[in-house]
């Protein structure tokens, strides 16, 4: 899934004059974005690979008993689990590779996570809806080849979508062609053949299905990682590309938002409600840091009553990157999240927390209690950004005496240096942070920002001088949510509208194939009436009239007349062909509804033929076994565990079939989504 910027490898293509779809981006551009998804193509690659060996090599420690071959095995699982741990940390470097993602401007900002595109394989639907338009809909499969090559086309230029608007409506034209194409060709009562295969973003394990579901799910997590990259390549350097980032952010963990919401049991970690619910607070709190940029970017005045909003602000911003890294060290994301995100996450929360409190020390040592100033305003201003004050003190005695002022003050830059070193430390802790040289030149200068203060303030020997800063209240005028994606804005047209009207003409829907009917008319009249909308169906059937002894029955559809389509043809049209021949006969095409078969199993499962269960065959398994206590739940064997703590005990998460064919012989189908289950908690 390669990508390309715009403004250095291909613009967006213009949609042709039909306006099916747009093209993607070249795949083969060379810029640094395709460079990195090109790189995370060859990754998955050489991660799938060695899941394929540890599956082996599990499967044969487990069926013999030969100690010889047992040590050989395990020997070669610890190389195969150290190789897995090199190629995850490979990928975790790519996922921080956020220079590529950022404005080319000349900036001086932290920068800000993005996150990269699933990748995947192509699909091939030719012959499946080929078979299924003969089959079900008893049409020439021949004359739907465009319309099949259409769909195909769309879905693979959403493989290297443009990192802007229209990338973003493409991926969203496609995702509702998808709701088009699963009510035409995915019966609830089968499954279609066609395999999709999604690589998690995270960990570059593949996960294959044959439900459509897996590639709407994967759809919506595209899209909303094209929003955060959109959201980082904003110019953080004026106010329109800061507001464009915290709309961008905020889209992105709307979409995120949806995802965990509607799609409660995805196979993949990364689309995991537990790892969802991360992601839309690390949008959230991205979104909010460009929100104080944009307060402070036309410059902070050193005054009373702005140092005190600011202070508030930036503790806001603090209090979110600390909630998202205590979400990031919980099980099980802790496990499978970037650790340089992590880290990120405490650089951030102990950096923007010693800014706030070098914003109250300057308060505390620049601005002392004037006869003109309102002094009831200011200790209302100054009581605010407290929880308690340390004992001894109140907010008008340290407003109005000088001494205690100094002290306070000294005491918050005391406690913003040591934020400050908390930061860089982490930073220099990290490997991937310490190559960023833009996060340690901002770490740096506000490091030694607060260090100048702080020598500036005269010394004093007293004890009262090594008073504790109290924690600052975070408070913030701009409130950050979620904004839930709006699809109705994307116009699309169904690519197989020629099948008729969707209400009628659905794979949920059977009938009997088309007959063929001679109208004749008897004394002016059809010895019938029409009803119902498109398409139009027989009512109050003579039984006596030649067309009812030609096989005519009540309720019947009509599909042509004359030879012409009137699938999408209302009941005065459709009288009018009548009219239109006089007294002639006709012929008429009808077909006749049959009941539908029972819908399937609506739980989740991988699609897994001869192999160990994956993630959502064990959350399968738990709720089958909550339904029905009398049945024995299978063995609920673990996802991927990456470490070598959990090795001995780990399933192999590979979840591609071993033979297509086999799919024929597999007793119980399930399908791989529950569509808005109330047992949604998988942790």
């Amino acid at each position: 899934m390669t990508d390309a910027l715009p403004a250095r490898g291909c613009p967006p293509a213009e949609p042709p004059e039909d306006g099916y779809f747009r093209k993607g981006c070249n795949p083969l551009a060379e810029t640094g974005r395709s460079k990195l998804q090109n790189q995370r193509a060859v990754l998955n690659q050489q991660i799938l690979r060695a899941v394929r060996m540890r599956a082996g090599a599990e499967n044969l420690l487990r069926a013999t008993t030969n100690n010889k071959v047992r040590e050989q095995v395990l020997l070669e699982l610890s190389f195969v689990n150290s190789d897995l741990q090199i190629l995850k940390e490979e990928l975790e470097g790519l996922n921080i590779s956020v220079e590529v993602y950022q404005n080319t401007e000349e900036t001086f900002s932290i920068p800000l996570v993005p996150l990269g595109l699933k990748e995947t394989k192509e699909v091939d639907f030719t012959l499946p809806l080929k078979d299924f338009i003969l089959e079900h809909y008893s049409e020439d499969s021949s004359e739907y080849e465009d319309e099949i090559a259409d769909l195909m086309d769309l879905r693979q230029a959403c493989r290297t979508p443009s990192r802007d608007e229209a990338g973003i409506e493409m991926l969203i034209s496609y995702f509702l062609q998808l709701g088009y194409v699963e009510n035409r060709f995915f019966p609830p009562t089968r499954h279609m053949g066609v395999l999709f295969t999604w690589y998690d973003s995270f960990t570059g394990v593949p996960v294959c299905q044959q439900n459509l579901l897996l590639e709407k799910a994967s759809i919506l997590f595209n899209i909303g990682a094209l929003y955060t990259q959109i959201g980082t390549r904003c110019n953080r350097q004026t106010q329109a590309g800061l507001e464009n980032a915290v709309d961008a952010f905020q889209r992105a963990a709307g979409v995120l938002s949806y995802l965990k919401e509607t799609f409660t049991h995805t196979p993949s970690y990364d689309m995991s409600p537990a790892m969802l619910n991360v992601l839309v607070k690390m949008m959230l709190a991205q979104a909010q840091e460009c929100v104080f940029e944009q307060i402070g970017l036309p410059g902070i005045r050193n005054e009373f009553f702005t140092l005190v909003k600011m202070t508030q602000e930036v503790a806001k911003v603090g209090e979110v990157y600390m909630l998202v890294n205590t979400a990031m060290n919980q099980e099980p994301v802790k496990e499978n999240i970037p650790y340089s995100w992590s880290k990120l996450a405490q650089i951030k929360s102990d950096h923007y927390k010693a800014l706030a409190h070098y914003f109250i020390a300057t308060i505390l040592c620049d601005h002392e209690l004037q006869s003109g100033d309102d002094e009831d305003q200011q200790e209302k201003a100054l009581s605010q950004l407290y929880d308690h004050i340390p004992e001894g003190l109140m907010v008008l005695t340290v407003l109005k005496d000088k001494v205690q002022r100094k002290q306070l003050g000294k005491a918050h830059l005391r406690k913003a240096i040591v934020y400050h070193e908390e930061a860089l430390r982490v930073c220099g802790l990290c490997k991937k942070l310490r190559n960023i040289d833009v996060l340690q030149e901002v770490l740096t200068a506000a490091h030694k920002r607060s260090l100048l203060k702080y020598a500036q303030q005269e010394t004093e020997d007293d004890f009262l001088s090594l008073i504790q800063a109290p924690d600052i209240l975070a408070k913030t005028e701009h409130k950050i949510e979620t904004i839930a994606p709006q699809f109705s804005k994307v116009k699309v047209k169904d690519f197989f509208h020629r099948l008729g009207p969707l209400t009628v003409f659905s794979a949920k829907q059977r009938w009997t194939a088309p007959r063929t009917i001679r109208i004749h008319h008897e004394a002016g009249e059809l010895g019938f009436s029409l009803k119902g909308g498109s398409p139009v169906q027989i009512y109050c059937l003579d039984p006596a009239c030649s067309a009812a002894s030609m096989g005519l029955k009540e309720g019947d559809y009509i599909v042509s007349v004359g030879g012409v389509d009137c699938k999408w043809l209302g009941v005065n049209e459709v009288l009018e062909k009548f009219k239109s021949v006089g007294e002639q006969p006709i012929e008429i095409e009808v077909i006749s509804c049959q009941d539908t078969a029972a819908s399937m199993h609506s739980k989740s499962a991988t699609y897994s033929v001869g192999m160990q269960k994956t993630y959502s065959l064990i959350c399968l398994a738990m709720e089958e076994d909550k339904i029905d206590q009398t049945k024995k739940a299978p063995l609920k064997l673990p996802f991927l565990s990456w470490g070598t703590k959990n090795r001995q005990k780990a399933a192999s998460t590979l979840c591609l079939p071993s033979a297509v064919a086999g799919s024929s012989q597999i007793k119980k189908k399930l399908s791989p989504f529950t569509l808005l289950n109330t047992e949604s908690s998988l942790y």
